[in-house]
């Protein structure tokens, strides 16, 4: 017992004490570039078929867990909109009047970045289907689309930024590079050389946007049925 004790103390005195040095030192660690967030910025900006090839199959520890990696994407484009205000250039909400499906889709205006994160569900279900022939499962597409989504955030941000800073009107550009980027990525990890892959990236892509926000008029629909009738 006091073996265990000595230990524990031990233990406890070998841990550095939280100040602002060591929050700083873990901003740090996570913005690194060597196997840290930009390091996995830039590997999925130039080889992302590839790299999430090598995730899925050989090498867990170079990039950025996924679902991290889309968090912290979709907080930066969060942050920047707030500050900015540049959303309502994306996401255009309205025609439903005062009902359900209206405050549904002013949800997802004003929250793009998390809504992106629902989005993605959708979207796998329609790559999965387009691509079934790889044999790839419905949980390593959504680790391909949690990171290439990710940068489809960062595009929007960037994009975003420059239109509040500038008098350039370019968020509808941004939203054509953001397709472009998605559907090449989608695209070149499903076999690269076949060009017919970057089209079925670009159809399954549109057909999840499409089915998502079907979903919500659907379930904004079924809502006011349902207040409606008592």
């Amino acid at each position: 017992m006091q073996s265990d004790k000595f230990d524990s103390n031990k233990e406890q005195k070998s841990l550095r004490r939280i100040d602002g040095a060591y929050v700083l030192s873990e901003i740090v660690s996570v913005l690194y570039f060597d196997k840290g967030i930009l390091y996995t910025i830039k590997e999925l900006l130039f080889r992302p078929g590839k790299n999430v090839h090598t995730f899925i199959h050989t090498d867990r520890n170079r990039l950025v867990k996924p679902l991290i990696f889309l968090m912290i994407c979709s907080l930066i484009y969060a942050l920047a909109e707030q500050f900015l205000k540049f959303e309502e250039g994306y996401v255009q909400a309205g025609g439903f009047g005062d009902s359900t499906v209206n405050h549904i889709f002013s949800w997802i205006q004003g929250n793009y970045g998390y809504s992106n994160i629902m989005m993605s569900l959708f979207i796998a279900l329609w790559v999965k289907l387009f691509f079934k022939k790889y044999d790839y499962n419905i949980f390593e597409i959504i680790i391909l689309l949690c990171f290439v989504m990710g940068i489809g955030m960062l595009i929007y941000t960037i994009v975003g930024v420059l239109e509040s800073l500038t008098d350039w009107n370019v968020l509808a550009i941004g939203g054509i590079i953001g397709f472009i980027y998605t559907s090449w990525a989608i695209g070149q990890f499903f076999d690269g050389k076949k060009k017919i892959n970057y089209l079925m990236s670009f159809i399954a892509y549109i057909m999840g946007m499409v089915t998502f926000y079907t979903a919500a008029i659907l379930l904004g629909t079924l809502i006011d049925s349902y207040a409606n009738n008592f």
